[in-house]
């Protein structure tokens, strides 16, 4: 079963909160799949199906063991199962974080998996599918999705992963889940992210980097056109004086805290390089970064989310 609400969404980076994450015993992996509405449950629900999860869709929160006993008694297809928690049911339920907190005092180790996005892309949402907010009653859009955050935000706090979609479309949420949950899932796994300020900290950052020390290749006619991508524009940015420097430091400082944090249970690491709009410095110092990461053999993902907004 599959369901939530459909994502269109924002660049989306991934943490993991806290060093809750534990080892899943061999006959369950379960996933917690919440956050809110408009955020993308049912993309992820949907995704989660696409990488062999059986998904089961707005439980309510008081069932939420029954179903878990009963996935790991059964084993077989059920042996990976995830469950889509909202303030649908809250009518016949306790809250969302009371379910999850039981969960660990029973022994399962669920991955708990946060959705949100700002509030005006979430209004925008609905009114492009011209539905009401389940809890909007006689009031507004806001007025809902306000007292839906403040619902939620004991569930956010025991989440594992947190996905902001904002910036991500359907297909880049979904390949981002179906890379997380195919995957296996015990190694720490790192995203170098690069943006810019002026649109924008993620949210979501461990780390992060300020390349604004360095000149801006805007300022070039003849590289103002290309992007960090282009070997003209990287070689301007990462011969600058310090710079080569500094990203080995860099790269070294993370290589040193990997193990660490990967003893913590810390599965997700997101490096945030900005630069003023995200087009030169950011770029090129993400693509080599992350290539001295992968020369660790530490999992690197780049992405570039603003690049080509200007």
């Amino acid at each position: 079963m599959t369901g939530g609400s459909s994502a269109q969404a924002r660049s989306a980076q991934f943490r993991s909160s806290d060093s809750r994450l534990s080892t899943v015993p061999s006959v369950m992996d379960l996933v917690i799949v919440t956050g809110l509405s408009g955020a993308g449950r049912s993309t992820v629900a949907r995704a989660l199906e696409n990488v062999g999860y059986y998904v089961v869709d707005n439980l309510p929160q008081s069932l939420v063991i029954t179903m878990a006993e009963l996935a790991q008694q059964t084993g077989g297809a059920a042996r990976r199962t995830a469950i889509v928690l909202d303030v649908r049911s809250r009518a016949l339920s306790s809250d969302i974080a009371e379910a999850i907190q039981q969960l660990r005092a029973r022994d399962f180790h669920p991955r708990v998996l946060f959705l949100e996005a700002d509030d005006d892309v979430l209004v925008r949402r609905y009114e492009s599918v011209r539905r009401k907010h389940p809890l909007q009653g006689d009031g507004r859009l806001f007025d809902g999705i306000i007292a839906e955050r403040a619902l939620l935000a004991s569930a956010r706090g025991e989440a594992d992963l947190i996905i902001d979609t904002t910036e991500l479309n359907v297909n880049q949420l979904r390949n981002r889940v179906e890379e997380i949950f195919g995957d296996e899932w015990h190694r720490l796994k790192a995203t170098v992210l690069s943006f810019g300020f002026k649109y924008g900290v993620p949210g979501d950052a461990d780390f992060l980097v300020d390349m604004r020390f360095l000149p801006n290749p805007h300022w070039v006619p003849e590289l103002r056109p290309l992007t960090g991508q282009h070997p003209d524009v990287a070689d301007f940015v990462l011969k600058q004086p310090g710079a080569a420097q500094f990203l080995s430091r860099y790269a070294a400082l993370l290589t040193d805290v990997v193990d660490g944090f990967a003893g913590e249970g810390k599965q997700y690491l997101t490096v945030a390089v900005g630069c003023t709009g995200g087009k030169h410095r950011s770029v090129a110092t993400a693509e080599r970064l992350g290539a001295m990461l992968e020369e660790s053999k530490l999992p690197v993902r780049v992405v570039h989310r603003d690049l080509g907004r200007e």
